[in-house]
């Protein structure tokens, strides 16, 4: 178990939280569309990745996973 610290400011005692350090990738199009959608009309969901630091994995999954069903389906659609 981690034992947490605290920093006295005032009278308050705040926890010493630091977020883990993640390389920084930029989103792309569905990646901001999801995250948009979340934050306007899931914030309980949104709420939940951003507490539990999975929202930058999340919305990089969404945008690889719909990028690739994009690429896919394009081909076909062109054919027609």
């Amino acid at each position: 178990m981690t034992e947490i610290t605290y920093t006295r400011n005032g009278d308050y005692f705040i926890p010493d939280i630091v977020l883990k350090e993640k390389e920084h990738k930029p989103l792309g199009k569905y990646g901001r569309m999801r995250k948009d959608y979340l934050k306007n009309h899931r914030p309980a969901l949104w709420n939940r990745f951003v507490l539990g630091d999975t929202l930058d994995d999340h919305l990089h999954e969404i945008d690889s996973e719909a990028q690739i069903r994009f690429d896919t389906l394009l081909p076909l659609y062109r054919e027609r």
